[in-house]
């Protein structure tokens, strides 16, 4: 094969340990990360791509790690643990290479009703989602593995296709085949600075030996594991995640021990696995030790931490009678390590907010191994082809917010993150740390008023609100949780009544000049080239018709418009936004903390408006999509005549210097109205009763508009816009799949989210979002079902279960929504 003067020249220096001047790629870090990243460049084609690491490969975190591998049962598509497996099972045929990867299979132990309720959920996903796993009796688990002692043991899985691996050797194997298809890795070499031009990487700067140099390139990966941060810094890139200590344990061997499962029993914090005869026995601590607050040296290589048995004891207590041999094998090694953790237990890839070309891949939240295989052949796919080549919103670096770079933010909220990896994955679980630190103007007033506040990208959310004497802390279940009957109650007043919520987290983008129209028009699937005063609902696409973002476009001006965001995909879509201004006069502006937003809905939210503002709130001066400027108390703000919990109602857009003011006012006029302060939980039960698609639980980027039923939003008749031709194909060929509303006929039990669709006695799917539909009375829940060639109602008169925790219970199904199918409510 032929190949370019330049790609000729890569190699030979690379050959001769020699930097070259140039490269496609330049990947920063040797762990297993960086390794993967320059094994899948490369075996896209990517020929002239470097590796530079600081001081030897594996040197940081990875040559420290446990090695678990896994597939757990997940309805992301695909599954990348999975691939990171399959991976890792060639490498040694393709490199020469071995991984050490032996799949000894892995078993989940519960000791709790709650655990065990939790793993049958996970068994009855693996059989959604392709996953091997089977329920195991007592009696079985001891023959699997006869050294655990099974006292208080509710319930156990087997995943027979889990395993171990060594990660030196999976490290040095992706090592060996980037280099085989021409990419270059050098050791011994700090990377100094990245350089920019015109908002995009343009060089790196590195250092070896004191020779120092320059290689031009357009693309760096920083893979720099508990480094990622700092260097990230340099740059004015936010790469939020905090290095915590770790620890394991290794006995002495032992006598007659043999291939043995993985073991996982997370209600005690730990993890064990056989290990060349002996045992190694980790902690996942539901309080984890923060190292590195003045940042990590650079020094570190191969390094251990000071030991600290004092933290690890109560641990080490349990584990001692869960396997009572520890207690005379001996110990051999007590490690204490460094392992980075982000603030939401996701690691982070993709391309940075901040900085076009500037790449990253890190954060693996102790997961390193597993998560790396399918992270480097995503990222790599995405920067081969400059989009994500499926749905990785929940590891996005672009979900983060800039404030949580904060070290004194990061630290405290790492020492709660590594808990909560092995702590029960409840609904509506909430982070405790790094607490307060975005509020709205009313926040105080809620909080006086009952409010039990959750927390979502930093903001305080009131999410249900309290009695009299009743306890403001959440009581965590499977079931029924103790703010039930609130979220009931707040539901109904918004049904019947009138109720008030704050929005003010919402993300606000304001793009204006010349050309917004048309660029804007571009972007989004609906026409925005609409009279001022209109709202439109719209979806950006990607060219494959999954759905970018979901937003309200508001024409301010000729020359103005207010795109409305959610708070989790601010960044992203501002991101987005700025991607594709090309010759565009379009100015993009975040002016999302200028405004609160009080939401105001209800049958009698015209009636309590009109107490409080001299506007006028009819059909005919304000109908639905429509905004109107008002004066409301001694304020002024507007009206914007939406809905996301399906009655009559406004958000009513507020200066945030006014926004108490406008607050004090509306709850005085609403006392004897029934006026009601509602949570989020509520706003949630009332959207998924009309059916309302939640962003990243119902749509994303995976899903193509036309199969999630929003088909409505969409012009093809107006000029190309980014998807039109994936929506035009999708018309043309039919759909293959439809976003389907349910409803539990027996009322009592609850659906969360990846409950197990049965479509006439055989699996069709997963539930994306489920609440309770107090109006409707049952659970309800919205999922996909296959449908190719078929009609409506064929799809309808089929037989429907949904299982939840092993137990299937029959559902009602509806193309429409269930509630107000014609929006009469909305609209009256």
């Amino acid at each position: 094969m032929s190949v370019s003067r330049e790609v000729s020249e890569f190699v030979e220096l690379s050959e001769n340990n020699s930097l070259p001047s140039k490269a496609r790629a330049v990947i920063i870090g040797g762990g297993v990360s960086g390794c993967s990243i320059a094994y899948h460049l490369s075996k896209l084609g990517w020929s002239n791509v470097i590796l530079l690491e600081r001081k030897k490969l594996t040197s940081g975190t990875t040559w420290h790690a446990a090695g678990l591998v896994s597939e757990p049962p997940t309805a992301s598509t695909p599954n990348l643990y999975k691939y990171s497996m399959q991976l890792y099972s060639g490498l040694e045929e393709e490199t020469g290479l071995a991984t050490g990867l032996r799949r000894v299979g892995s078993l989940s132990i519960a000791l709790t009703e709650e655990r065990k309720h939790e793993l049958s959920r996970q068994l009855s996903l693996a059989a959604a989602v392709g996953a091997e796993a089977r329920k195991l009796s007592v009696d079985e688990l001891k023959e699997m593995h006869p050294y655990v002692d099974v006292s208080g043991v509710t319930a156990a899985l087997h995943f027979p296709n889990d395993g171990q691996c060594d990660p030196t050797n999976v490290t040095m194997a992706l090592a060996k085949g980037a280099r085989m298809r021409g990419a270059a890795i050098f050791e011994g070499v700090q990377v100094t600075g990245v350089q920019t031009r015109n908002g995009r990487v343009s060089s790196v700067t590195w250092e070896k030996d004191g020779e120092r140099g320059v290689i031009e390139t357009e693309n760096v990966v920083n893979c720099a594991g508990m480094w990622a941060r700092e260097l990230g810094e340099r740059n004015d890139v936010a790469i939020p995640l905090h290095a915590c200590e770790h620890f394991y344990m290794i006995t002495e061997p032992i006598e007659g021990l043999t291939r043995l499962p993985v073991l996982r029993v997370r209600d005690e914090h730990t993890y064990y696995k056989e290990d060349a005869g002996k045992i190694l026995f980790g902690a996942v601590e539901l309080k984890a030790k923060p190292w590195g607050m003045d940042g990590i040296p650079e020094s570190f290589c191969f390094d251990q931490l000071p030991e600290d048995f004092a933290h690890f004891e109560p641990i080490m207590e349990k584990a001692l009678k869960r396997m009572p041999i520890l207690a005379t094998a001996g110990i051999r090694t007590f490690f204490n390590g460094p392992e980075s953790f982000t603030p939401d237990d996701h690691y982070h890839l993709g391309e940075a907010p901040e900085l076009r070309g500037y790449w990253v891949a890190c954060g693996y939240n102790t997961g390193g191994i597993g998560s790396s295989g399918g992270a480097g052949l995503a990222l790599a796919q995405w920067m081969n082809d400059g989009e994500p080549p499926f749905d990785l919103s929940s590891v996005d670096i672009r979900r983060m917010q800039p404030f949580q770079k904060n070290r004194s933010y990061l630290r405290e909220r790492v020492s709660e993150i590594v808990g909560l990896t092995y702590a029960d994955h409840f609904p509506a679980r909430q982070k405790t740390t790094s607490r307060g630190i975005r509020r709205s103007p009313i926040h105080e007033h809620l909080k006086a008023r009952g409010a039990v506040f959750g927390e979502a990208v930093g903001w305080e959310r009131a999410n249900w609100f309290a009695r009299q004497g009743q306890e403001r802390e959440y009581r965590y279940s499977w079931h029924r949780q103790n703010w039930f009957d609130n979220q009931r109650d707040e539901h109904l007043a918004i049904r019947e009544r009138v109720g008030i919520f704050d929005l003010t987290l919402f993300g606000k983008i304001r793009v204006e000049g010349r050309d917004a129209c048309s660029f804007l028009q571009q972007l989004c699937s609906n026409d925005v080239d609409v009279p001022v005063g209109r709202i439109v609902y719209t979806q950006m696409l990607n060219e494959r018709g999954g759905i970018e973002s979901d937003l309200t476009v508001s024409r301010l001006t000729e020359t103005a418009y207010l795109l409305v965001v959610s708070a989790f995909t601010l960044h992203r879509d501002l991101s987005r936004l700025r991607r594709y201004v090309g010759d565009e006069f379009v100015v993009i502006t975040d002016i999302s903390a200028s405004e609160s937003v009080l939401a105001v809905m209800g049958p009698s939210s015209r009636d309590l408006l009109g107490r409080v503002s001299p506007n006028d709130f009819s059909n005919k001066n304000n109908p639905f999509g429509t905004f109107q400027q008002i004066e409301v108390g001694m304020g002024l703000a507007r009206a914007h005549r939406v809905t996301y919990v399906g009655e009559l109602g406004w958000e009513i857009f507020v200066p945030t210097d006014q926004a108490a003011h406008v607050f004090e006012v509306i709850e005085a006029a609403g006392a004897d109205m029934g006026l009601k302060l509602c949570g989020l939980h509520a706003i949630l039960s009332c959207r998924i009763e009309k059916a309302y698609r939640g962003f990243g639980e119902d749509i994303g980027s995976d899903d193509h508009v036309l199969e999630a039923g929003l088909g409505f939003a969409v012009k093809t008749a107006k000029p190309k816009f980014i998807g039109r031709d994936a929506v035009l194909r999708k018309r043309d060929a039919g759909l293959e799949r439809r976003l389907v509303q349910f409803r539990l006929k027996d009322p009592t039990p609850l659906m969360h989210h990846t409950e197990v669709i049965f479509r006439d006695g055989r699996i069709a799917g997963t539930i994306t979002s489920g609440d309770y539909g107090h109006t409707l009375g049952g659970a309800i829940g919205l999922g996909y079902v296959p449908c190719k060639n078929e009609s409506e109602e064929e799809l309808l008169s089929s037989s429907y279960e949904i299982e939840i925790g092993g137990e299937r219970f029959a559902a009602d199904v509806s193309l429409k929504p269930m509630y107000d199918p014609k929006s009469e409510r909305v609209r009256a």
